[in-house]
């Protein structure tokens, strides 16, 4: 490598490194909670909803629509808009609103929200807890709450919306350049010392640069997946809505001028989830929307599937099943750029391999925060010496003609 191709890699090591290294902080910080959000939200909060009736193993299910019925009666003025199974507990949760109108009007208030929801029991399809009323009190947010909420936005757009979002985005495309660049310098410069190699006998900026480009290393992989798998994460509210101008537009466009049909004459709600299953084998049934609901159909129900294994459980597949007669109409697999956004998503959370597999995320998230933090130490300490002279000060010979190969440094991230 001559001197002139290692002075552009190190200056664009060390400029894309500074551009994002604060915002990098921001999230590993704000990730290490999210990893257990869980777990955090159980131990300092719990809930208070009452326990589960014992009953024999394998008791089957309810029918939805028994269930489906009985949150009618309680409400007989309002429409259901929503009917989801519980992924982790005999659980299903129904959502209704006094109207598809209502619902839309809330958006122009952002302290008003007209639906509600209520939780039955699976099995027995008795009401378990219901979410309060309207012009109830609100409760007081717990420090938990507050705390997980708000490393969730400046994890993931900086409590600035959709801009915030992508302005991440950007910030991890910048991140992979640095990895790639730190990765190029790095690689000519361990080939002067065994790897692993810290020189605490010499000057201390010598040490911080060898941890740095030590835990770099170790945690390159995990963060070049990571960073990439969050870019694309960024982008998934303009992905989605391509594909809705796209391809659900399309899709819809036969029954996009027929009238919403009254929810007594519709067709069971039971029979449609059966429909789903068999129409994507393989894959569970998540929740269905009646017809109305906002980017759905008139006329049909929109049951979204998902796949059954921990790798899958991120691929979502609608399957829209007629209303009025209960027939399929079709099970519509992603396209591939939102295939692609669900295939990152476990690879960027690592929430497919328990708890063993979130420990480790947090041990490589803490390293790459050492990274960062010793990137700064090496910056700060020659932050007024140009390029030449800090390969010089570290014992690199550069050849002033631009011509002979020389070794490379894999400088801290400055």
């Amino acid at each position: 490598m001559t001197t002139a191709t290692l002075r552009r890699w190190f200056v664009v090591h060390k400029w894309t490194s500074l551009a994002c290294t604060l915002f990098l902080l921001i999230v590993c910080v704000t990730g290490l909670p999210m990893l257990f959000s869980e777990q955090i939200w159980d131990a300092f909060v719990g809930d208070d909803d009452p326990p589960y009736e014992v009953l024999p193993p394998g008791t089957p299910n309810a029918s939805l629509d028994e269930i489906v019925g009985k949150a009618r009666a309680l409400y007989p003025e309002q429409i259901v808009t929503n009917v989801a199974p519980d992924d982790d507990e005999p659980a299903v949760l129904v959502s209704m609103a006094p109207s598809w109108q209502a619902l839309k009007d809330d958006d122009k208030f952002p302290d008003r929200h007209s639906g509600h929801w209520i939780k039955f029991d699976a099995r027995t399809a008795k009401v378990l807890k219901q979410s309060p009323p309207v012009d109830a009190p609100k409760a007081p947010r717990t420090w938990t709450a507050a705390i997980l909420g708000t490393c969730t936005r400046l994890h993931m757009n900086l409590f600035a919306g959709l801009p915030g979002a992508l302005f991440m985005g950007a910030m991890g495309g910048v991140f992979v350049a640095s990895l790639v660049s730190g990765t190029v310098l790095y690689g000519r410069f361990m080939k002067r010392l065994p790897f692993g190699s810290v020189r605490r006998d010499r000057a201390a900026r010598l040490a911080w640069l060898d941890l740095h480009n030590l835990l770099g290393a170790a945690a390159l992989v995990w963060a070049l997946v990571v960073g990439f798998t969050g870019l694309v994460n960024e982008l998934q509210t303009p992905l989605f809505g391509l594909w809705r101008v796209t391809d659900v537009r399309q899709i819809l466009k036969p029954y996009a001028h027929l009238p919403v049909p009254a929810q007594d004459h519709l067709s069971p709600v039971q029979a449609a989830f059966d429909t789903a299953r068999r129409a994507v084998p393989g894959n569970a049934v998540t929740s269905l929307a009646f017809p109305g609901a906002p980017f759905g159909s008139p006329v049909h129900y929109v049951l979204w599937t998902r796949g059954a294994t921990p790798l899958r459980a991120r691929l979502f597949t609608p399957v829209l099943v007629d209303a009025r007669t209960g027939n399929l109409t079709g099970a519509y697999p992603m396209p591939w750029y939102l295939r692609f956004l669900e295939i990152s998503r476990p690879l960027h959370f690592g929430d497919y391999g328990g708890m063993p597999l979130r420990i480790l995320w947090a041990l490589l998230d803490v390293m790459v925060i050492v990274v960062l933090v010793s990137g700064l130490v090496l910056w700060a300490g020659k932050r007024k010496v140009a390029t030449d002279a800090r390969l010089r000060a570290l014992g690199y010979d550069l050849d002033d003609g631009d011509q002979a190969p020389v070794s490379a440094l894999a400088e801290g991230a400055r």
